[in-house]
């Protein structure tokens, strides 16, 4: 998983730079705001109002990725990029910057290189060109400065529908072994989106500044999926999740009336199913409460407001440490989320699995 480095955007002045490298940021895919140069996934103006974690982790790039068309004969694409580099002590000094090439649902290839404070990283491409997405490796936050294509060209990639995509360290993608096996990247390659991923390991506790920020941001689809550090991080009762999952939707909705929102409720945990928290809570009480609260706002009239129940989507071999998901718990998320969100999607794309071409599925 990322630490807390920041991803920044190139502050080289651009008559500096190479006249064949592009300019990385019509690439850019995944992102929520921008502070200056820098990407954030929490509003920079409305910093104040967030606890001091969850702003923490907003400077992380989750989920950042670049997306291009590559013409006809392009060999690779080369990717100059900054990083912050660890101590030679530090436990993670020899983890290696891995960059995964993805077309549509199918992983083209990765390239590792040993961490370095600034270098350039090449990715050979299938012949024929095509649409494609890079992943970037979050640890230590590499910042792309510039990309180019060798032996033929590159232009930005057609945008396709955001999907915001609020929740906690399981939707921010821990225990995934790559970025690009998060529940949000994986469910996003399969619908066609373009998954802008605001999960906040330790947060997403139904802070109503966030479901606020939510409603000033663009997309097309949402969902929250949050619950968890409700019963342990910071407690909550049954009562109170109530009413703050039909505050923060409501909230959610003053921006997005129409949109089709998506309450994932909390997965398996199998120390809190049925363990009382301080305030005497159990995380099935906590999870009955979430989904009711947004079963009720439906029936009340949101038909757009989809409920997905957490419990059944995965078993204990499909958690790494006993809270999140290994890639295969992760997998199956993003399956369930797909099948829930793909009748409601504002633009139907076909699903290709295995070809390469124009309009072809990118996100994640």
């Amino acid at each position: 998983m990322a630490d807390d480095r920041r991803f920044e955007l190139p502050t080289t002045p651009r008559s500096e730079a190479p006249v064949d490298w592009h300019d990385p940021a019509p690439f850019l895919r995944g992102t929520a705001w921008l502070d200056g140069g820098r990407v954030i996934r929490a509003d920079p103006a409305d910093l104040e109002r967030l606890p001091r974690d969850i702003a923490e982790r907003a400077a992380l790039p989750i989920g950042v990725r670049l997306a291009f068309t590559a013409a006809p004969g392009t060999r690779a694409v080369e990717l100059r990029y900054r990083a912050a580099v660890p101590e030679p002590d530090d436990p993670w000094a020899g983890l290696r910057h891995c960059f995964a090439l993805w077309s549509g649902t199918r992983l083209v290839g990765e390239t590792c290189v040993a961490p370095a404070a600034e270098g350039t990283v090449s990715l050979p491409l299938p012949p024929g060109g095509g649409v494609f997405a890079v992943h970037l490796p979050e640890g230590q936050s590499p910042a792309p400065l510039a990309l180019r294509a060798v032996g033929g060209a590159l232009s930005p990639a057609p945008p396709l529908p955001r999907w915001l995509v609020h929740g906690d360290s399981i939707t921010e993608g821990w225990w995934s072994t790559r970025p690009a096996h998060s529940w949000p990247a994986t469910a996003g390659r399969l619908l066609g989106l373009d998954p802008v991923n605001l999960g906040y390991a330790g947060g997403a506790r139904g802070e109503l500044p966030l479901a606020e920020q939510l409603a000033r941001l663009p997309g097309e689809v949402i969902t929250l999926a949050f619950g968890t550090n409700c019963w342990s991080r910071v407690p909550a009762t049954a009562d109170w999740l109530y009413a703050t999952v039909r505050a923060f939707v409501g909230l959610v909705r003053l921006g997005h009336p129409r949109t089709p929102l998506l309450v994932v409720s909390p997965v398996l945990r199998p120390e809190a199913e049925h363990t009382r928290n301080a305030l005497g809570a159990t995380l099935t009480e906590l999870r009955r409460a979430m989904e009711r609260a947004a079963l009720d706002l439906a029936a009340e009239g949101d038909d757009r407001l989809l409920v997905l129940p957490g419990r059944p989507l995965l078993a204990p071999e499909h958690l790494a440490d006993g809270l999140h998901p290994n890639d295969a718990g992760h997998a199956r998320i993003a399956a369930a989320v797909a099948g829930a969100l793909r009748p409601y999607l504002p633009v139907r794309l076909p699903r290709q699995e295995n070809a390469v071409g124009p309009g072809e599925d990118l996100s994640g």
